[in-house]
Protein backbone atom coordinates (compact mmCIF):
# COMPACT_ATOMS: atom_id res chain seq x y z
CA UNK A 1 0.00 0.00 0.00
CA UNK A 2 1.43 3.36 -1.06
CA UNK A 3 0.82 5.89 1.71
CA UNK A 4 2.59 8.78 0.03
CA UNK A 5 0.00 9.54 -2.65
CA UNK A 6 -2.11 12.56 -3.55
CA UNK A 7 -5.34 10.84 -2.48
CA UNK A 8 -4.01 9.83 0.94
CA UNK A 9 -2.48 13.22 1.67
CA UNK A 10 -5.63 15.00 0.45
CA UNK A 11 -7.65 13.10 3.07
CA UNK A 12 -4.93 13.17 5.73
CA UNK A 13 -4.44 16.94 5.89
CA UNK A 14 -8.04 17.82 6.91
CA UNK A 15 -8.22 14.69 9.09
CA UNK A 16 -5.12 15.58 11.10
CA UNK A 17 -6.03 19.27 11.22
CA UNK A 18 -9.46 18.42 12.60
CA UNK A 19 -7.97 16.03 15.16
CA UNK A 20 -5.55 18.72 16.31
CA UNK A 21 -8.25 21.36 16.66
CA UNK A 22 -10.52 19.03 18.62
CA UNK A 23 -7.71 17.75 20.82
CA UNK A 24 -6.30 21.23 21.36
CA UNK A 25 -9.44 23.13 22.19
CA UNK A 26 -12.41 20.89 22.75
CA UNK A 27 -11.23 18.10 25.08
CA UNK A 28 -10.38 15.75 22.21
CA UNK A 29 -13.77 14.09 22.43
CA UNK A 30 -14.16 14.18 18.68
CA UNK A 31 -10.51 13.99 17.67
CA UNK A 32 -10.94 10.38 16.61
CA UNK A 33 -12.96 11.71 13.67
CA UNK A 34 -9.54 12.24 12.13
CA UNK A 35 -8.89 8.51 12.20
CA UNK A 36 -12.40 7.88 10.86
CA UNK A 37 -11.81 10.19 7.88
CA UNK A 38 -8.41 8.70 7.08
CA UNK A 39 -9.81 5.19 7.37
CA UNK A 40 -11.94 5.94 4.31
CA UNK A 41 -8.82 5.64 2.13
CA UNK A 42 -6.45 3.52 4.24
CA UNK A 43 -6.57 0.25 6.13
CA UNK A 44 -7.73 1.19 9.67
CA UNK A 45 -4.78 -0.66 11.18
CA UNK A 46 -2.41 1.49 9.14
CA UNK A 47 -4.34 4.61 10.16
CA UNK A 48 -3.82 3.84 13.83
CA UNK A 49 -0.08 3.53 13.30
CA UNK A 50 0.05 6.78 11.33
CA UNK A 51 -1.99 8.76 13.87
CA UNK A 52 -0.27 7.85 17.14
CA UNK A 53 3.01 9.77 16.57
CA UNK A 54 0.95 12.75 15.38
CA UNK A 55 -1.25 12.61 18.48
CA UNK A 56 1.85 12.46 20.65
CA UNK A 57 3.26 15.48 18.83
CA UNK A 58 0.01 17.32 19.58
CA UNK A 59 0.37 16.31 23.24
CA UNK A 60 3.83 17.92 23.37
CA UNK A 61 2.40 21.12 21.89
CA UNK A 62 -0.60 21.19 24.24
CA UNK A 63 0.99 20.40 27.59
CA UNK A 64 2.64 23.83 28.06
CA UNK A 65 -0.62 25.61 27.18
CA UNK A 66 -2.60 23.74 29.84
CA UNK A 67 0.19 23.08 32.33
CA UNK A 68 -1.12 22.42 35.87
CA UNK A 69 -4.62 23.63 34.94
CA UNK A 70 -5.91 20.06 35.17
CA UNK A 71 -7.59 18.34 38.11
CA UNK A 72 -5.14 15.91 39.70
CA UNK A 73 -7.89 13.80 41.29
CA UNK A 74 -9.82 13.14 38.11
CA UNK A 75 -6.61 12.67 36.12
CA UNK A 76 -5.27 10.03 38.49
CA UNK A 77 -8.53 8.06 38.56
CA UNK A 78 -8.74 7.92 34.76
CA UNK A 79 -5.06 7.05 34.33
CA UNK A 80 -5.21 4.21 36.86
CA UNK A 81 -8.21 2.79 35.03
CA UNK A 82 -6.60 3.27 31.62
CA UNK A 83 -3.57 1.06 32.32
CA UNK A 84 -5.48 -2.27 32.32
CA UNK A 85 -7.65 -0.92 29.50
CA UNK A 86 -4.60 -0.39 27.28
CA UNK A 87 -3.32 -3.89 28.08
CA UNK A 88 -6.71 -5.38 27.21
CA UNK A 89 -6.72 -3.39 23.98
CA UNK A 90 -3.28 -4.75 23.08
CA UNK A 91 -4.47 -8.34 23.57
CA UNK A 92 -7.72 -7.81 21.66
CA UNK A 93 -6.19 -5.83 18.83
CA UNK A 94 -4.10 -8.74 17.59
CA UNK A 95 -7.23 -10.79 16.93
CA UNK A 96 -9.28 -8.12 15.15
CA UNK A 97 -9.40 -7.66 11.38
CA UNK A 98 -9.74 -4.42 9.43
CA UNK A 99 -13.51 -4.69 8.99
CA UNK A 100 -14.06 -5.15 12.71
CA UNK A 101 -12.00 -2.06 13.42
CA UNK A 102 -13.95 -0.11 10.77
CA UNK A 103 -17.19 -1.10 12.46
CA UNK A 104 -15.76 -0.23 15.87
CA UNK A 105 -14.63 3.24 14.81
CA UNK A 106 -17.92 3.88 13.01
CA UNK A 107 -19.98 2.63 15.94
CA UNK A 108 -18.06 4.77 18.41
CA UNK A 109 -18.58 7.77 16.14
CA UNK A 110 -22.35 7.32 16.11
CA UNK A 111 -22.53 6.51 19.82
CA UNK A 112 -20.61 9.66 20.62
CA UNK A 113 -23.08 11.75 18.62
CA UNK A 114 -26.02 10.08 20.38
CA UNK A 115 -24.38 10.69 23.75
CA UNK A 116 -23.85 14.37 23.03
CA UNK A 117 -27.45 14.76 21.81
CA UNK A 118 -28.93 13.12 24.89
CA UNK A 119 -26.61 14.29 27.67
CA UNK A 120 -28.57 17.51 28.12
CA UNK A 121 -31.57 15.44 29.19
CA UNK A 122 -29.55 13.59 31.84
CA UNK A 123 -28.72 14.71 35.35
CA UNK A 124 -25.03 15.49 35.05
CA UNK A 125 -24.91 17.91 37.97
CA UNK A 126 -24.57 15.15 40.53
CA UNK A 127 -20.97 14.14 41.15
CA UNK A 128 -20.18 10.67 39.84
CA UNK A 129 -17.92 8.50 41.97
CA UNK A 130 -14.36 7.31 41.54
CA UNK A 131 -15.51 3.78 40.71
CA UNK A 132 -17.28 5.14 37.65
CA UNK A 133 -14.14 7.08 36.82
CA UNK A 134 -11.97 3.96 37.04
CA UNK A 135 -14.32 2.05 34.74
CA UNK A 136 -14.46 4.96 32.29
CA UNK A 137 -10.68 5.12 32.38
CA UNK A 138 -10.49 1.42 31.52
CA UNK A 139 -12.86 1.85 28.60
CA UNK A 140 -10.94 4.94 27.48
CA UNK A 141 -7.66 3.03 27.56
CA UNK A 142 -9.16 0.18 25.54
CA UNK A 143 -10.90 2.31 22.89
CA UNK A 144 -7.90 4.61 22.66
CA UNK A 145 -5.65 1.64 21.94
CA UNK A 146 -7.82 0.04 19.25
CA UNK A 147 -9.17 3.19 17.59
CA UNK A 148 -7.70 6.36 19.19
CA UNK A 149 -11.23 6.89 20.51
CA UNK A 150 -10.78 7.28 24.25
CA UNK A 151 -12.39 10.72 24.44
CA UNK A 152 -16.07 9.74 24.77
CA UNK A 153 -15.73 7.35 27.77
CA UNK A 154 -13.44 9.83 29.54
CA UNK A 155 -16.02 12.55 28.89
CA UNK A 156 -18.75 10.52 30.58
CA UNK A 157 -16.79 10.69 33.84
CA UNK A 158 -15.47 14.22 33.54
CA UNK A 159 -18.84 15.70 32.61
CA UNK A 160 -20.16 14.32 35.88
CA UNK A 161 -17.44 16.01 37.94
CA UNK A 162 -18.50 19.63 37.35
CA UNK A 163 -15.12 20.84 36.18
CA UNK A 164 -14.59 24.22 34.57
CA UNK A 165 -14.16 24.31 30.81
CA UNK A 166 -10.40 24.80 30.94
CA UNK A 167 -9.91 22.37 33.83
CA UNK A 168 -11.83 19.75 31.87
CA UNK A 169 -9.75 20.41 28.74
CA UNK A 170 -6.44 20.34 30.63
CA UNK A 171 -7.37 17.07 32.37
CA UNK A 172 -7.97 15.35 29.03
CA UNK A 173 -4.63 16.65 27.73
CA UNK A 174 -2.76 15.13 30.68
CA UNK A 175 -4.68 11.84 30.68
CA UNK A 176 -4.23 11.13 26.96
CA UNK A 177 -0.60 12.21 27.00
CA UNK A 178 -0.06 9.35 29.49
CA UNK A 179 -2.29 6.91 27.58
CA UNK A 180 -0.55 7.62 24.27
CA UNK A 181 2.79 7.07 25.95
CA UNK A 182 1.59 3.68 27.19
CA UNK A 183 0.45 2.68 23.72
CA UNK A 184 3.62 3.46 21.80
CA UNK A 185 5.61 0.48 23.12
CA UNK A 186 2.86 -2.00 22.25
CA UNK A 187 2.45 -0.51 18.76
CA UNK A 188 6.17 -0.70 18.12
CA UNK A 189 6.32 -4.32 19.28
CA UNK A 190 3.77 -5.43 16.66
CA UNK A 191 5.39 -3.49 13.81
CA UNK A 192 2.78 -0.73 13.60
CA UNK A 193 5.42 1.83 12.65
CA UNK A 194 7.01 1.49 9.22
CA UNK A 195 9.13 3.68 6.97
CA UNK A 196 6.00 4.72 5.06
CA UNK A 197 3.91 5.54 8.15
CA UNK A 198 6.73 7.57 9.65
CA UNK A 199 7.34 9.37 6.34
CA UNK A 200 3.67 10.27 6.11
CA UNK A 201 3.82 11.37 9.74
CA UNK A 202 6.73 13.71 9.02
CA UNK A 203 4.80 15.25 6.13
CA UNK A 204 1.77 15.78 8.37
CA UNK A 205 3.68 16.98 11.46
CA UNK A 206 3.25 20.70 10.66
CA UNK A 207 -0.47 20.12 10.17
CA UNK A 208 -0.71 18.44 13.60
CA UNK A 209 1.06 21.33 15.30
CA UNK A 210 -1.07 23.88 13.45
CA UNK A 211 -4.27 22.07 14.41
CA UNK A 212 -3.29 21.98 18.09
CA UNK A 213 -2.43 25.69 18.01
CA UNK A 214 -5.76 26.57 16.38
CA UNK A 215 -7.55 24.45 18.97
CA UNK A 216 -5.93 26.34 21.83
CA UNK A 217 -6.97 29.67 20.32
CA UNK A 218 -10.52 28.51 19.62
CA UNK A 219 -10.87 27.15 23.15
CA UNK A 220 -10.98 30.71 24.41
CA UNK A 221 -12.93 32.34 21.58
CA UNK A 222 -15.84 30.41 20.05
CA UNK A 223 -18.77 28.61 21.70
CA UNK A 224 -18.52 24.84 21.89
CA UNK A 225 -21.96 24.45 20.33
CA UNK A 226 -20.90 25.83 16.95
CA UNK A 227 -17.83 23.63 16.74
CA UNK A 228 -19.60 20.46 17.86
CA UNK A 229 -22.49 21.00 15.47
CA UNK A 230 -20.03 20.53 12.60
CA UNK A 231 -18.40 17.66 14.49
CA UNK A 232 -21.67 15.77 14.90
CA UNK A 233 -22.48 15.98 11.19
CA UNK A 234 -19.00 14.82 10.21
CA UNK A 235 -18.97 11.98 12.72
CA UNK A 236 -22.42 10.81 11.70
CA UNK A 237 -21.54 10.67 8.00
CA UNK A 238 -18.13 9.04 8.40
CA UNK A 239 -19.38 6.68 11.11
CA UNK A 240 -22.24 5.44 8.95
CA UNK A 241 -19.93 5.05 5.94
CA UNK A 242 -17.37 3.02 7.92
CA UNK A 243 -20.01 0.71 9.39
CA UNK A 244 -21.43 0.12 5.91
CA UNK A 245 -17.95 -0.59 4.52
CA UNK A 246 -17.17 -2.98 7.37
CA UNK A 247 -20.40 -4.90 6.97
CA UNK A 248 -20.29 -5.14 3.18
Amino acid sequence: MNLISFEVIAFAIPAVLFAGISKGGFSGGASFAGAAILALVLDPVVVIGVMLPLLMLMDVRLLPAYWKKWSWEESLVLILGAVPGVVLGAVTFSTADADIIRILIGGLSLLFVIWQMTKHFLDLQRQVGKTVGFVCGGVAGFTSYVAHAGGPPAAIYLLGRNLSKTQYQATTVLVFWVINGLKVGFYGAIGMFTVQTMTLGIILAPVAILGAWIGIRLHHTIPDRIFFLVTYVLLSLTGAKLIWSGLT
